[in-house]
């Protein structure tokens, strides 16, 4: 993330309504968005002033995080709103929950019944594919007019796929951290926080004396930290989040460092070396560039040589990346993605090791060996980043095309990569970065990386060592050089977090 952020950067237009929401102007479009970054925990306090008790159902990766900051910026401004956690009878995580605070004897931990029953609002932060078989189960231990908050639309993506509806007198909200749990809570505890989105997706029957859904769900993302949070809908929301780990986020990004550290090999690079000129580079070099700089910063990194090398990797791959990713877009919109993930969960399908391949081991001597270092001796791999590059573009293209926000768009095929996930990937290896994901994330990322391997193998690497003729001569680069992304992501960039995620 970009050091020193300035959160009171010339960024917004220059009017100011409702409080903190201000609006931003990124590449002809306005968008709403919600400045936290003094983190205004008195928001937080008003916004639950007539809410007693919140309750947080699960505790894998968002459940821990937002629990605990909750608690604390609620704490922070002496409200009397108390965060209670939910976990089944013989739950594996009621140690973990105590060891945060929350215990069976003050009455902050109890059965998710007691829990979703007592609690004028609960966050549904348990897996999707338990969600998706407990939903409405659990949904009708709420309270009338109880307010459900999601930090993911799954759920609302799932009963839409089966042409069901939610229990209508209950309030449904968003708050969607841009990050895995364990980043929200670090970056929390660092005084800076990741930035989220939020959303409204069912008005319902407000409780009385309550303050509007809107209120409750960004007082619910400046407690949990957020700096800035974007306008979105739960829809969009899971569309894209789904689509996004499939893609460029996990998926995607496995599956080139595949293909290119095999053509490395190929080339009778040793295996550490052909480790260090892809994975290494896109995890160190590539990521840093782009989150200082911008997708352009690269080109600065590279001689003229190599930006001939780049030119040619991103001309050759964003083609043929941007046609996997439109099916990847399409099988997700149309929710066969989520009932394969349910399926899967529900017949007990085993995971591959996602890092079981050779380029994996070799990594382990790689990471071994900079323990300590400053990496000053790893370069830019010219094609690397350009293959890279151009599959973050293709998912841009496809999430404007689809008419989801800048600011969605940007932070889930760009933003999210550098700053939040390609860092797992870097401390241990791909498992590590993966792993730490969502169930959703992890049988998507397995799924779809073979894919982005293969056709980088086939489509793209024969035509870049000359074995085959690229028979798509469109000019993608200077489309590139001009696109508005690049005018966004500086807009966005502004509204990073102050401090670098950090997992070594």
């Amino acid at each position: 993330m970009s050091a020193g952020a300035n959160p009171e950067a010339n960024v917004f237009k220059s009017e100011i309504f409702e409080g903190n929401l201000r609006q931003v102007e990124l590449a002809g479009t306005t968008e709403t968005v919600l400045y936290g970054g003094d983190r205004p925990f008195e928001q937080v306090a008003e916004a639950f002033a007539s809410t007693p008790q919140i309750a947080v159902i699960g505790w894998s990766s968002q459940g821990p995080a937002q629990a605990q900051n909750l608690r604390e910026s609620l704490a922070e401004v002496g409200s009397d709103t108390r965060v209670v956690v939910g976990l089944r009878p013989g739950s594996p995580s009621i140690k973990s929950a105590e060891a945060a605070g929350f215990d069976f004897e003050s009455g902050t931990l109890m059965t998710v019944e007691k829990a979703l029953g007592t609690s004028m609002m609960s966050l549904a932060l348990i897996a999707d594919a338990a969600m998706a078989e407990h939903g409405h189960e659990l949904v009708n231990m709420m309270p009338t007019a109880a307010t459900l908050g999601l930090s993911h639309g799954f759920w609302l993506g799932h009963l839409e796929a089966r042409g069901e509806k939610p229990r209508q007198d209950i309030e449904i909200i968003g708050a969607c951290p841009k990050g895995m749990g364990p980043s929200v809570r670090y970056l929390y505890e660092q005084g800076s926080g990741i930035n989220a989105s939020f959303a409204v997706a069912q008005v319902g029957q407000a409780a009385e004396g309550s303050q509007p859904a809107r209120e409750r769900a960004l007082g619910w993302s400046v407690g949990i930290g957020s700096p800035y949070t974007f306008q979105t809908t739960l829809e969009n929301e899971w569309r894209s989040d789904i689509f996004g780990e499939r893609s460029i986020l996990l998926g995607g990004v496995h599956g080139i460092l595949e293909a290119t550290y095999a053509a490395k090999i190929q080339q009778r690079y040793e295996p550490e070396a052909a480790f260090e000129q892809t994975v290494e580079s896109l995890v160190g070099p590539i990521s840093r560039t782009i989150s200082h700089e911008g997708l352009l910063g690269i080109l600065d990194e590279l001689d003229e040589g190599g930006r001939e090398e780049f030119a040619k990797a991103y001309n050759t791959a964003y083609p043929v990346l941007e046609r996997l990713i439109s099916k990847i877009y399409t099988d997700v919109s149309s929710t066969r993605e989520i009932a394969e993930v349910v399926d899967d969960n529900a017949n007990d399908m085993p995971m591959t090791q996602v890092d079981g391949t050779d380029m994996w081991r070799v990594g382990e001597r790689v990471r071994a060996k900079r323990a300590g270092t400053t990496e000053d001796d790893i370069a830019i791999d010219p094609t690397v980043a350009g293959i890279y590059v151009a599959g973050m573009m293709a998912q841009v293209d496809v999430l404007r095309e689809h008419g989801h926000h800048w600011s969605e768009v940007v932070n889930e095929s760009i933003i999210e990569a550098v700053d939040s996930l390609n860092p797992f990937m870097k401390a241990r290896g791909v498992a590590y970065m993966v792993d730490n994901c969502s169930t959703t994330a992890r049988r998507g990322s397995r799924k779809w990386a073979p894919a982005f391997q293969t056709r980088i193998a086939q489509a793209v690497i024969p035509v870049l060592d000359g074995t085959r003729t690229q028979e798509d001569q469109h000019d993608y680069f200077s489309a590139f050089k001009q696109h508005d992304v690049h005018q966004v992501l500086g807009v966005l960039g502004k509204m990073r977090p102050s401090i670098d995620i950090s997992v070594e």
